[in-house]
Formats: C-alpha cells, structure tokens, sequence
C-alpha cells in the first residue's frame, strides 16, 4: 500500500516534534499539514494541467491561503475534540486540559488562546460531525484519518481510561472517516479496556452496586498491598506491585464507566 503523504504532512511532524520534544507535537503537525496537502491537491485536480500548476503555485505561496486552511482544519478538529469530551456528560478538566496543550504545542500561546475561545464555544453549542467528517474525508488520506482518530483516543484517555461513551463516540466518527474495522480495532487495542475485564479483575460481575465494587475494591486493596510482602524476595515485591496496580487500575476503569 502506497502512503500519499505529501510535503507538508512530512515537514509538519518534522517541525512539530523538533518544536515540542513530544509525539503529540508531531502528530498534530503532521495532521495539520496532510490536510494542507489534501487541500492542494484538490484545487490542482479541480483545474487543468498547465492551469493547475499555476493555480498551485500561487496557492501554495499564499500567505491567506495557508492561514484559512489551518483555521479551517482547527476548527474541524475542535469539533471532533468537543464531541468525545461531550459524550460521557462531563468535559473533565483533564480532557480540556489536553486539547489546551495541544494547541499550545502545535500554534504557540497567543493563538492557541484563540482557539481555546473558540472551542469553549464549540464545547456548550450544536456540533454536526457529519459535515465535519465529510470535509475531512475529501482532503485527507484514510491513512492520515486513522492518526487523526488516535489523537482523538488521546484525548479519552487523558483522565486515565477511556469510557463507553466516550469509545462509542469515537467509533461513530471513525465510521464517518471511513477507517477501516481492522485498523481501528488496532487503535482500539491500544487505549479502551473493556469494563467487562476489570470486573473480572475485582471477582464481580457488571450487575454489583456500587457499593460492592466499592467494599471489594478496598477488601482486594488491603490484602494484596505491596508493604504485605515486603520482607521477602524482589521477585515477589515486584508481581505484588503489579497485581496491585492492575487492582487500581480496574477500579478506575468502573469508576469511569459508572460515571462516579
């Protein structure tokens, strides 16, 4: 399979990361810039050879031109962010927080405060994923959609686990984006931890109350608490520490998922 990533796609992760010191520099630097690229060679396809070329050229030099496609894009992407924030009825500080350093890596301070208006409008108006989608879709490759919805991932897991809602949320756009199942159960696989499993974890079942995941929680806590094996090798001190933090990290996952 070819990749059709063009020069901006390829000079905005460059720079992205280089900028920040961080993946996510590059990937929005990278998004940014394929869909500059898709945005080009739309006009260049929409005109005839010789006229295309021109018509290239002077898009491609054109100071407004580029500050419109990045403000457009933005906007797309602040829609998608505002609709899985939304989905579990919350917009946790944590996941406003993420999109803010988002911004600031990818634009700089002054005009990522811009945006941030912009998206606390976004966050509390109507959204319509679909036009947002399909004007994603007729610019960008299925390949560069696929990062966008990792970046979206991104943003669910930056509280500590993704929800139902919120994974439902996502799914829905990378439906609309038209990525492929297989590759978003790829990216499934790497941020949503089914709330089935951590039940499992706790000995309960998804029909326990509230309370009872609460009282075997704090039961399987205290009894599987690393200082219990202190005393003996660093074999058992380091599986006791795993145990534990898999314990943790099923309780926060309910937790999320039961909104409490």
């Amino acid at each position: 399979m070819q990749l059709n990533f063009g020069l901006n796609s390829i000079l905005g992760a460059i720079g992205g990361y280089f900028f920040t010191q961080h993946w996510l520099g590059a990937l929005v630097g990278f998004i940014i810039g394929a869909f500059t690229d898709g945005q080009q060679r739309q006009r260049v396809q929409g005109s005839g050879s010789s006229q295309g070329s021109r018509g290239y050229s002077s898009y491609q030099s054109s100071p407004f031109s580029q500050s419109n496609l990045q403000n457009e894009f933005s906007n797309s992407l602040l829609i998608l962010s505002a609709e899985v924030i939304r989905a579990d009825g919350k917009g946790l500080k944590s996941e406003v927080e993420f999109v803010k350093q988002f911004l600031v890596q990818q634009f700089g301070r002054t005009l990522a405060q811009e945006y941030l208006l912009k998206f606390k409008t976004i966050l509390v108006g109507p959204i319509n994923i679909h036009d947002t989608c399909a004007k994603i879709n007729r610019v960008m490759q299925p390949q560069q959609r696929a990062i966008l919805c990792q970046y979206l991932f991104g943003i669910a897991q930056s509280d500590g686990n993704v929800s139902k809602n919120e994974y439902d949320a996502i799914e829905r756009i990378a439906k609309l984006l038209g990525i492929p199942d297989y590759e978003f159960n790829q990216l499934k696989s790497m941020f949503w931890k089914d709330a089935g499993d951590a039940y499992k974890v706790l000995g309960l079942d998804k029909n326990a109350s509230d309370q009872d995941l609460k009282k075997a929680y704090r039961k399987m806590a205290v009894e599987n608490h690393p200082d219990k094996v202190a005393s003996l090798d660093e074999h058992h001190q380091k599986a006791a520490k795993e145990k534990f933090q898999k314990i943790q990290e099923a309780y926060e996952t309910i937790k999320k998922d039961r909104g409490f």
